[in-house]
């Protein structure tokens, strides 16, 4: 968008275009962001329900036979079942997390682009007192 010469009131094909990709590219950024959160919150919320035991040098952990789908997974060489479990979590929860700032920051990206073609930014303080008009604003 920066390569384009800006024009007043989207007067070239091109900054319109790019403007118009620019929020659809926002807005699927914004459904794949939110999608990812959801699969980590899925996958962090099996986690928490798996059973492990530690046998010789491996880790076997399963699901709760209440599960139809319940499978068994084993980690060789792993002293310790909660070092493989609590990393599992660590990660799924920091991808949450940056998962959930990139749809924040693409819904902004999105809200700043509707907002600047349908409405009005004003900046500047309004000062109203009784020789000025209340009409008075600095538009940007």
């Amino acid at each position: 968008m920066l390569c384009v010469s800006y024009q007043v009131d989207e007067r070239t094909c091109i900054q319109f275009a790019m403007k118009l990709f620019y929020f659809l590219m926002s807005a699927l950024s914004l459904i794949v962001c939110v999608l990812a959160v959801a699969f980590a919150a899925h996958h962090y919320s099996q986690l928490t329900q798996l059973i492990c035991k530690n046998t010789l040098d491996s880790c076997q952990c399963k699901m709760p036979t209440s599960d139809p789908l319940s499978r068994a997974f084993v980690y060789q060489d792993v002293s310790d079942c909660t070092s493989i479990t609590s990393t599992f979590k660590l990660f799924l929860l920091i991808q949450m997390v940056l998962n959930l700032l990139c749809a924040l920051v693409c819904l902004l990206a999105c809200f700043m682009m509707w907002k600047h073609r349908y409405q009005v930014f004003y900046v500047g303080a309004r000062l109203c007192s009784l020789t000025t008009s209340e009409g008075q604003q600095q538009k940007v």
